[in-house]
């Protein structure tokens, strides 16, 4: 496997098994850090075409962690968070799912990141 897959500015983590997604759930909720999650497929074309976007909006949101989750390649994790289609996007808090996007909708994405990311900051300012 090539090692330049992954974009070295990338600030989505990609979750390769059901360890590191409770590891970074398990950090995140430490650090009192919202996660975006994006569960994908290879086979999945809308899903693949939201990967770019996907991107670019973990750029913009630097105090949330992105997380990419390839539902064939971590079905455990997919299974317990009722992933029942591709592209599906989870907001989560301290663990738990705040809101869930089904489809691609860069639109809706962006704002529903959006207002998340001023939710988090208006309680951490409180």
């Amino acid at each position: 496997m090539d090692k330049q897959t992954q974009v070295v500015k990338s600030r989505v983590v990609k979750v390769d098994s059901e360890e590191s997604w409770d590891f970074y759930i398990t950090q995140a909720n430490n650090q009192g850090c919202p996660v975006t999650v994006h569960f994908t497929a290879a086979w999945c074309v809308p899903s693949v075409a939201m990967n770019p976007f996907f991107e670019e909006l973990a750029l913009s949101y630097q105090d949330i962690l992105f997380l990419l989750v390839d539902v064939d390649d971590v079905q455990g994790v997919a299974m317990k968070m009722e992933i029942k289609a591709m592209p599906t996007f989870l907001l989560m808090s301290q663990g738990s799912q705040v809101d869930k996007l089904v489809g691609a909708n860069p639109d809706e994405i962006r704002k529903r990141v959006n207002g998340f990311a001023h939710q988090i900051r208006s309680s951490k300012a409180a």
